[in-house]
């Protein structure tokens, strides 16, 4: 991973601990601060993806807000990082409607029902919470279909039918589309520009004649504006365009774009067995602190590792749990690996430790945060027995 000293990180960290790199945080939000000095637009931090709070202060000194999916991370936003809180959910109980009120900035609902049902709530906060609807502009760009909000049959995001079936016996829009201040769509994962520009323009085809009169829209996440190759410029005119001709603010609420790049998930192995070739297993699992490599699936990058075959020695890297399938992956190295050997898992900020669990009662990697300019490495938090024990009763 370019500009971390991962060799310091590992000699430093205890294991298995999830380390940041302070710099590399810092530079992705220098870039997006770029962005939203010369588009305009608002960018807000997913909490869904990264969500370490003892960064926020870093954090809020460049981004607006936080984009919530629960009352909890609401919550979180509200009292950790103290700007904008934007929440939404497939659907709300009544309950998390009362708590959301009170601590968001926008509401967004995922259907008309939950609009209605919920409006005379709603509309007693008019003027202090902003209220929208999520849109699925029916334009998939997924790669993989349970990450994909636009795939068939997707419960995200109304369609455009459905705006048809209600409103399209309506003379005045903006009357049906009543106490409604903005649109929200949400259909990228881990892209570059050019899927959010097919995307934005099937979303305006079919719902552009919404927007006119509408405060603000929300072009959602899954912007990797952090990544290299990222179409900065053609970011920035698509968000100009937007603001100029509809006259609104336009959000963007990438997860991945601030923490790409700037962790690292140290592991040691435990042993190594044979069972037709080598196995080590390791101290990490990837059942308890990187489950998107099951549910994705896909293959981290690990520091001095390559393809199988492709140097002297080949392993099966394999967690320490009781599920058969906890497996990383196969890698080769230079180097046999032995008891006490470290490994540094590249990439690992966002969506592993918001996912991790204490499954089979495995110690929880330390949180750890490294200042590359004095070279000290935080142990910020460390997990113990009564962790894993006051989850349950």
């Amino acid at each position: 991973m370019t500009g971390i000293d991962i060799d310091k990180i590992l000699r430093l960290a205890p294991s298995p601990a999830y380390v940041v790199d302070l710099g590399r945080l810092r530079h992705n939000l220098a870039i997006l601060d770029d962005v939203q000095r010369r588009s305009g637009a608002k960018i807000l931090l997913a909490l869904k993806a990264f969500s370490l709070w003892g960064v926020f202060p870093l954090i809020r000194q460049t981004l607006q807000g936080v984009c919530a999916s629960s009352p909890w991370e609401a919550r979180l936003g509200r009292e950790e990082f103290g700007r904008e809180v934007h929440s939404f959910a497939a659907a709300f109980k009544e309950s998390d409607v009362v708590e959301l009120l009170g601590i968001s900035n926008h509401l967004v609902f995922n259907s008309f029902g939950q609009l209605e049902r919920f409006r005379p709530l709603w509309e007693k906060e008019r003027g202090r919470v902003s209220i929208g609807l999520r849109v699925n502009p029916e334009h998939s760009e997924g790669h993989t279909e349970i990450y994909d909000p636009c795939a068939p049959n997707s419960r995200l995001g109304i369609p455009y039918a459905e705006f048809d079936r209600r409103l399209g016996g309506v003379n005045d829009k903006q009357a049906a589309l009543s106490g409604v201040d903005g649109l929200h769509f949400h259909t990228l994962c881990e892209q570059l520009f050019e899927p959010l520009e097919r995307t934005a323009r099937a979303f305006e085809k079919k719902f552009g004649r919404f927007l006119p009169g509408m405060k603000w829209l929300n072009l959602g996440g899954g912007h990797h504006i952090t990544r290299d190759g990222y179409d900065l410029d053609a970011l920035v005119e698509l968000v100009k365009y937007f603001k100029e001709k509809y006259d609104l603010e336009v959000y963007l609420e990438p997860g991945e774009a601030i923490a790409i790049g700037t962790g690292i998930l140290v592991s040691e192995v435990l042993d190594v067995v044979n069972n037709g070739m080598d196995i080590a297993i390791l101290d990490v699992s990837a059942t308890c602190h990187m489950p998107d490599i099951l549910e994705m699936p896909y293959r981290p990058g690990i520091t001095g590792g390559s393809e199988p075959g492709a140097k002297p020695h080949t392993y099966r890297l394999a967690g320490p749990s009781c599920l058969a399938g906890d497996v990383i992956g196969d890698w080769s190295f230079e180097q046999p690996l032995r008891p006490g050997s470290r490994l540094a898992f590249e990439d690992m900020s966002h969506y592993t430790m918001v996912k991790s669990t204490t499954f089979n009662g495995i110690q929880h990697p330390h949180i750890c945060t490294f200042e590359p300019d004095t070279g000290e490495l935080k142990i910020v938090r460390s997990f113990s027995y009564q962790d894993f024990k006051s989850r349950l009763s």
